[in-house]
């Protein structure tokens, strides 16, 4: 594949900086790294697992997991960190802090 293709945004045309050959992931190298209370990682690792249960097929109790799915929305979106965080984009870093929390499961995303 040419590269100024390889390096286009699908379907905007746009070029993607940092998209690695056969990848397309951006690097996050220059990235500074967001220091995330221990309480908020935890909570997003429950809401992750939470999220997975509930779309597993037919899961058990769907209720009780939707009100617990919604509880910890809450708690995540209402975190005391949010008020007092350093100046960082707020969407780059609760998608950090969703990586963080999937790193210590082993799966990688935002």
């Amino acid at each position: 594949m040419p590269t100024a293709q390889r390096d286009l945004d699908r379907g905007s045309g746009r070029r993607v900086s940092g998209v690695t050959p056969n990848s397309n992931k951006r690097s996050n190298a220059g990235m500074d790294a967001i220091d995330f209370p221990d309480d908020l990682v935890q909570t997003q690792a429950a809401w992750n697992a939470t999220y997975d249960a509930l779309a597993a097929p037919r899961p058990r109790d769907t209720t009780v997991l939707r009100r617990r799915l919604l509880r910890l929305s809450v708690r995540l979106w209402w975190h005391p960190y949010w008020q007092t965080a350093p100046a960082v984009p707020v969407l780059a870093a609760r998608c950090e802090l969703r990586r963080l929390a999937r790193a210590d499961v082993g799966v990688d995303g935002c």
